[in-house]
């Protein structure tokens, strides 16, 4: 375990965390101020084997229920954004279906992708609008990668994320969510909350799983 190399939190930069879980030879810290939950950074996966996990997943833009899966997050943004609003979908995958939806209604949409779609100069504008799905839970450094969204995200802009929140330690070590290999860091509603005071977003939770924050400009 990598206690001496952990100074704070990853998501929230506390001080504040325990040893929380060992299943089988994985280990886990929270965070006491934010409640945030991660992998010990030691047995994070490097980037040869997360694209080969990622390149497993077939998440077509056409595909129906893709598609039904990404409105959870489309339907509630969408009637907070002014028409002809620019977005950047952040980690958009190889298969950008929420960019393509998002374009058919009405809004101008890039994607980003450290792995799939990795033009750099996409990260030298700002937008109206970014949308994270299933993207949080990968991260290594999420306090850094939410500051670096503060910054793409223009005075006004929304920021929406999805991710499956965590809420029942004892189910923990079976959650099928904390058994993607990929996933390395677990949100509960107040972590979240938490990432959005520390900017001065405001933050909602208009549905399960799906968090909203309004940079007030």
């Amino acid at each position: 375990m990598s206690i001496q190399r952990q100074a704070h939190c990853p998501v929230c930069r506390g001080s504040q965390f325990r040893y929380f879980m060992a299943v089988a030879d994985r280990d886990y810290w929270r965070c006491e101020h934010c409640m945030a939950t991660w992998l010990d950074p030691d047995q994070r996966p490097g980037p040869v084997h997360e694209k080969a996990e990622y390149d497993q997943h077939r998440n077509e833009v056409a595909d129906p229920g893709y598609r039904a899966f990404l409105a959870r997050l489309a339907d509630v943004l969408i009637p907070r954004l002014a028409g002809g609003a620019r977005g950047l979908d952040f980690g958009c995958g190889p298969g950008p279906a929420l960019v393509a939806m998002l374009g058919e209604a009405g809004f101008q949409v890039e994607g980003y992708d450290p792995f799939y779609a990795p033009d750099e100069r996409l990260l030298e504008s700002r937008y109206d609008f970014i949308t994270c799905t299933e993207v949080v839970e990968h991260l290594h450094h999420p306090a850094a990668v939410f500051d670096q969204l503060d910054d793409l995200l223009r005075p006004g802009g929304w920021l929406g994320i999805m991710t499956c929140f965590q809420t029942d330690d004892e189910r923990f070590a079976g959650w099928h969510y904390r058994r993607d290999p990929t996933h390395v860091v677990f949100y509960r509603e107040e972590t979240l909350r938490r990432v959005g005071e520390q900017r001065g977003w405001r933050c909602e939770i208009p549905r399960k799983d799906v968090a909203l924050f309004h940079k007030v400009g």
